[in-house]
């Protein structure tokens, strides 16, 4: 079983898993800690590279830059297009202010950031004007952006969506918000009072959104919807689709904040994160989902 995390900075920790295929290697985007080891370090984006999916070795970091980024980033979003690899990614400890931000890179390690910078904050009453934990993709002839936002009250987290012409810059005024309220909220009992960290795949002509539901360690497990339009879902499972572990499993604590990838080979897999100690550590590991009339479920549950 896949098992990755991060001790560089003196804690086992990796959060947030983007995963893609960008010249004949799979790379991983993960967010990591400020951790113990270096005073005055912030939350960052570190960088793993693997031939098989399975094993990974980390090759690099991307550190925050500039005033907008001054107290960290993290939990990115990955896409590769034009030749390029894109994160879309969010600053960090701005609360209600945190933005999603762009970066692009020829190499898969060394980053441009898009001048425009932050490039999307949620709009409208019905939320406080924070966007985080963005995922995209390619739908209809356009680059969808999903992104965690909260109530005006800052308690319930929800998702909402933006979209932007497939240019590949991916400018601050290019984006619309497609949405008046939330699309995804919590209703259900597991999710408690938070969906976040959308993780899409668009197939069949839909656009499937696998999605965290309750905040970290409560515990936070996935779940999944469907979107005809992009815009409009529907949940597929009225309980989640990845559980947490069992008692005395490495991800009793949860099994959080998914991320979805489609190899060459059409196989789909769903990286996600956990941990069994309330979130001292994080390691992140993967399923493959299959469908049954195109309906998804895990192939195999690791707990």
């Amino acid at each position: 079983m896949m098992m990755y995390t991060d001790s560089s900075r003196g804690l086992n920790f990796a959060k947030d898993p983007a995963v893609v295929k960008f010249q004949d290697r799979y790379y991983m985007y993960y967010t990591m800690s400020p951790g113990k080891e270096r005073p005055g370090t912030v939350w960052g984006i570190g960088i793993a590279q693997s031939r098989d999916l399975e094993n990974w070795e980390k090759t690099g970091e991307i550190d925050p830059a500039g005033e907008l980024e001054a107290l960290g980033i993290c939990a990115p979003g990955a896409l590769v297009y034009g030749g390029k690899v894109h994160l879309f990614y969010q600053t960090y400890g701005r609360f209600e202010k945190d933005a999603i931000c762009h970066a692009w890179s020829e190499d898969g390690i060394h980053f441009v950031r898009n001048k425009t910078n932050p490039i999307l904050r949620a709009e409208g009453a019905w939320n406080n004007g924070r966007a985080i934990d963005a995922d995209v993709c390619i739908f209809h002839g356009k680059l969808f952006l999903y992104f965690a936002t909260r109530d005006p009250e800052g308690k319930i987290q929800m998702q909402g969506v933006s979209k932007c012409p497939l240019d590949g810059k991916f400018e601050r005024g290019s984006w619309k918000q497609c949405c008046e309220d939330a699309i995804l909220r919590p209703e259900l009992p597991w999710e408690q009072d938070c969906i976040e960290a959308a993780a899409t795949l668009c197939r069949y002509d839909k656009v499937y959104l696998f999605y965290a539901g309750a905040y970290n360690n409560s515990p936070q497990q996935i779940g999944v919807a469907v979107s005809g339009d992009g815009i409009h879902f529907k949940r597929l499972y009225q309980t989640p689709l990845l559980k947490n572990g069992l008692p005395g499993s490495w991800n009793s604590s949860e099994s959080g904040h998914p991320y979805v990838f489609e190899d060459e080979d059409n196989r789909v897999y769903l990286f996600y994160q956990g941990n069994n100690d309330n979130g001292k550590s994080w390691y992140l590991s993967r399923v493959e989902i299959l469908f049954d009339n195109e309906i998804p479920y895990v192939k195999e549950e690791q707990n």
